[in-house]
């Protein structure tokens, strides 16, 4: 199967933090996947990176690398990705979700028809059928 792992997911396994749910360690440590890294996750990590090096110590090239070196493959950015935005729809009563960087997130998986892996609380009330909230 094809999954792509939210940002969050990717710096909590590369860094072998525990709160990285073991349902997701199982999932991109099984050879038999194929586990993306989009590159609007580095783009996110950088643009945090140069506002907060002190919370977000490493670079979004230096994740991007540690990615590589991981055997992720790596998920550009297409037209189709951003066209994919405008199908998106949230729960009426969900509460509000302000980060561009998900959005895209989800479009990508849901172009790509790539099951999105986050532990977002608030993005399963996308109720899209590529979301996989471990």
């Amino acid at each position: 199967m094809k999954y792509l792992l939210d940002t969050h997911i990717v710096l909590w396994y590369l860094n072998g933090d525990e709160r990285l749910p073991t349902m997701a360690r199982t999932i991109i440590d099984n050879e038999e996947n194929e586990v993306y890294f989009s590159l609007v996750s580095m783009w996110e990590i950088e643009i945090k990176h140069i506002a907060h090096p002190e919370i977000m110590q490493s670079s979004g090239f230096e994740v991007l690398e540690k990615c590589k070196n991981s055997n992720f493959e790596i998920l550009p950015l297409f037209e189709n990705h951003i066209k994919a935005l405008h199908t998106l729809r949230r729960d009426e009563n969900a509460p509000r979700h302000n980060d561009p960087f998900d959005r895209m997130l989800i479009s990508q998986a849901k172009a790509e028809n790539i099951t999105f892996i986050t532990h977002d609380s608030l993005i399963p009330a996308y109720n899209e059928p590529c979301i996989l909230s471990v």
